[in-house]
């Protein structure tokens, strides 16, 4: 699709309905003619419905044809189909990642992670910024990215007094592992113009010394991205070599059996830029993930300017939804809580004052955007389902739009009940159970209060429709892990503890969150989700069932091949 920045008035929600069955024009246009490829003698788990089991399906270009039994596929298929032997393998649909954030992945993928899985003390993760310093060019920043001071023992932040030992004269750059937070040196706030006279940005906070002066801890994406541009590599690798960069983040889902990408920041760089380079991507024909757009409510006044309506894109690329950012993270103490954090008073940081959330929601929901709303604190949450009711009480019909509580970290019974009165969908960070745990329980939450987290198994009991994400780069992309920790709840840190027990939920249940029913939250379930005949052929092959092996080892299993679009994208 050639792209056209008036695309977007003219390809709205409506105009795209019709093709969702059929995909994008590209798509369709492949199935005269198009191979017939039968998979037989394996483990299939199209999951539908009933979540049924069979041992054969077939594919016919890019979509779906049939699935059954061995013989029933094989009559179905006809003369002439390529037959695979699956020797036993599980196939699933391809796995759908609700939540990650494209861009930072693209940009930074490629940088030095210090964080604590790689460098598991404060002086290691020195030694390594030392090494990226030699390692860089005299007049080139140094960055880096992952750093995460609450999985270290003791805590401890990164300030400009050990960063200027590192670097006096060059920029330094380490950005969080929640994205939320940055680590710079004094050569950094320079530039940036950042002094002990210089105001807090709204919604953000610059870390400061007792006198006032900044430490270089910067607290929110406001207060860090605009020091993040002033690195002109990494404005240029955005400019100019996104397309090789995002097709390198495909690459990488494909190894995982990841086929959907949902992007929860997308424009936050470029605007209109990113989405013409998604569809780049696509058009050179070396992107191995779909990818669904959310655009990022903080480019809102450009987004308006360019008309932008959700459903514009095609079943490669789509617009999907609209976010917006109401808190901070949890183990950074920015999310927004309702009683403070243990042994601190702080109740972290609205990024968006409710009043002023009320307005935004009204606006985005009125015009019939799907909203994604991160919430990581029970405070950002209630706020949150107070601006879906405000909406509702005015006309809006939330159900409709399939809104989303990104992260959905802290959640009561009440939230559950309002959720699901709204129709509202929660996607977990299920990785903060497994890595982030035993800091949640011993320093951020204590052991009561942790009880809340990430509740898997209340949501599905409640009848809500929910998912579950890496939120990669904040944790790693795979979603085999993630059913894993779902399953088992283990820690990272103590790998015989089980957090929170009555959260654990069945395999079964972990595949449908990030398959079928992420596909129906990214408003793609007649493409995408599931194996039924008439969709299309995204699938991903494993060498061991899910369901027939230990939930520690899970995430163990070895993904064999990634199909997507019909076309093998990896694997032998």
């Amino acid at each position: 699709m050639t792209y056209d920045r008036r695309a977007f008035i003219r390809h709205g929600a409506g105009a795209l309905a019709g093709l969702w069955l059929a995909g994008s024009g590209r798509a369709f246009a492949q199935q005269a003619g198009a191979e017939t490829i039968v998979f037989r003698n394996g483990v299939v788990l199209p999951v539908d419905a009933g979540f049924s089991q069979h041992a054969a399906l077939a594919i016919r270009g890019n979509r779906v044809l049939a699935v059954g039994s061995n013989e029933a596929v094989v009559n179905a298929a006809g003369r002439g189909a390529r037959i695979i032997d699956l020797e036993g393998r599980t196939v699933l649909p391809g796995f759908i990642e609700p939540h990650m954030h494209f861009a930072l992945l693209a940009a930074f993928g490629h940088t030095e992670d210090v964080g604590p899985f790689k460098q598991p003390t404060f002086d290691a993760c020195l030694k390594a910024l030392r090494k990226v310093a030699d390692n860089t060019g005299a007049n080139d920043w140094i960055v880096a990215r992952q750093f995460d001071p609450v999985l270290l023992e003791p805590s401890r932040e990164l300030t400009t007094k050990e960063l200027d030992e590192i670097s006096r004269d060059r920029p330094i750059f380490v950005l969080n592992a929640s994205g939320h937070i940055a680590y710079v040196n004094s050569k950094s706030l320079e530039l940036a113009k950042i002094t002990k006279d210089t105001p807090d940005p709204k919604g953000a906070e610059y870390g400061r010394y007792e006198d006032g002066s900044p430490n270089g801890v910067l607290y929110g994406v406001i207060a860090h991205l605009p020091v993040m541009l002033l690195n002109e590599a990494i404005v240029t690798r955005m400019e100019t070599g996104i397309v090789d960069a995002g097709i390198e983040v495909g690459e990488q889902a494909a190894t995982h059996g990841i086929t959907t990408l949902c992007d929860m920041a997308a424009g936050a760089f470029g605007a209109e830029a990113d989405i013409e380079a998604f569809e780049k991507m696509f058009a050179v024909g070396r992107m191995k993930a779909r990818v669904r757009a959310y655009l990022f409510d903080g480019k809102a006044e450009e987004w308006d300017k360019a008309g932008a309506e959700p459903g514009y894109g095609d079943a490669f690329m789509r617009v999907s939804g609209w976010k917006m950012v109401v808190d901070g993270s949890n183990q950074g103490y920015t999310g927004r809580q309702r009683e403070p954090y243990i042994g601190r008073d702080s109740k972290g940081i609205f990024y968006v004052e409710p009043k002023v959330l009320n307005d935004h929601v009204l606006k985005r929901a009125k015009q019939g955007w799907p909203l994604a709303l991160h919430g990581n604190g029970d405070a950002a949450i209630d706020a949150i389902l107070d601006s879906l009711e405000n909406a509702q009480r005015q006309g809006v019909d939330i159900k409709s739009l399939r809104c989303r509580i990104e992260h959905c970290s802290i959640l009561h019974d009440d939230q559950i009940a309002r959720c699901k009165a709204l129709g509202v969908g929660p996607s977990f960070l299920i990785n903060h159970v497994h890595y982030w745990g035993h800091v949640m329980r011993d320093k951020v939450f204590g052991p009561k209060k942790v009880q809340l987290l990430d509740r898997c198994g209340a949501v599905e009991a409640a009848g809500l429709t929910w998912t579950m994400h890496t939120d990669a780069p904040v944790s790693p992309l795979g979603s085999l892990h993630k059913i894993r920790v779902a399953v088992a709840r283990d820690l990272w840190k103590e790998p015989e503890t089980v957090l929170a027990p009555q959260e654990r939920i069945g395999v079964e249940t972990a595949i449908r969150s990030i398959t079928r029913d992420a596909a129906w939250l990214s408003h793609s379930e007649n493409e995408i989700g599931s194996l039924e005949p008439g969709k299309l052929a995204d699938l991903v092959l494993l060498e061991s069932d899910p369901r027939k092996v230990e939930p520690r080892t899970i995430s163990d299993i070895k993904v064999s091949q990634t199909w997507m679009d019909g076309k093998q994208v990896y694997g032998d």
